[in-house]
């Protein structure tokens, strides 16, 4: 069964996060999703990958697991997305212990989107190394699963290395919350396959979508991996009727509609054409 959602960029200058959370209740819609960037350098060396000026929002952004929180605690249904969690800056036995106690608090609603980043300024400041960030991010997934999977909870790898540890609480989800992999990188496919339960790219030309939902298909049968349990969601997803199905006759079944970084005056109004449109796109 599809299910439809929002995201928005929550900024100090925006609709707050529990006032928004409430309204994607209220309107029947399935999802709430929050981006994150801690900072952004002055420099401007990397350039945004949407090309031009970058937007003032990404360096305006709550903590993201501050405004999922506060989410969490005016709702009851929606899932409470990351979109995407920049785990290449996050310790992972921190970020284990966030995702765990949100997925508690919410009662198993958290959905973890991961990526890598391209912004390699910021992450340097984390003392992360651009080039490694992919490596890096694996270990601190497998980390990070091992942490709420085991009682006494060990890694040693290239990035990350701990003895055994305690750290609860652990998720209400089986094996935690769902991790999905924000990325449109060549190597995508095989990294979900790897160690993702999904893939949420952001929306593309109907022929890239599709090549990628092959690749990934494709990588799936090399790994040996079934494609079915793989998670399909579509990050800025279209908000015409026409558009939408496309992209769930790929296979795309969390629709996931952006919403501008505003006060509620011009974001309500986007809200209630997004849940016409999902009630629709149910049928």
């Amino acid at each position: 069964m599809a299910t439809f959602g929002v995201m928005m960029f929550p900024t100090d200058y925006a609709v707050q996060p529990a006032e928004l959370a409430r309204a994607v209740e209220e309107r029947g819609l399935d999802s709430l999703f929050f981006p994150e960037h801690t900072h952004i350098p002055t420099s401007r060396k990397s350039p945004w990958p949407g090309g031009g000026e970058l937007p003032m929002e990404y360096s305006h952004t709550h903590d993201q697991f501050v405004a999922l929180t506060a989410a969490a605690i005016v709702t009851k249904r929606i899932k409470l997305g990351t979109g995407i969690c920049l785990v290449i800056e996050r310790d992972p036995i921190l970020l284990a212990k966030e995702a765990a106690s949100l997925d508690f608090i919410s009662g198993g609603r958290l959905i973890l989107g991961i990526g890598g980043g391209w912004n390699a300024e910021e992450m340097e400041n984390h003392g992360t190394n651009f080039k490694s960030r992919w490596k890096i991010l694996r270990e601190r997934i497998l980390a990070i699963r091992a942490i709420w999977s085991k009682e006494a909870a060990e890694f040693h790898g290239e990035f990350v290395n701990f003895d055994p540890i305690w750290s609860y609480p652990k998720p209400v989800q089986a094996g935690g919350p769902p991790i999905l992999l924000g990325s449109e990188a060549k190597r995508a496919p095989e990294r979900v396959v790897d160690y993702c339960d999904g893939w949420m790219p952001i929306n593309r030309k109907p022929e890239q979508l599709a090549e990628g939902v092959k690749a990934l298909r494709e990588a799936a049968n090399r790994a040996g991996r079934r494609f079915e349990t793989i998670q399909l969601g579509l990050f800025a997803a279209p908000g015409k009727e026409d558009a939408a199905r496309r992209v769930m006759e790929m296979g795309f079944t969390h629709l996931i509609f952006p919403l501008p970084p505003a006060k509620a005056d011009k974001v309500m109004p986007l809200l209630d054409a997004y849940a016409t449109l999902s009630e629709k796109l149910r049928k």
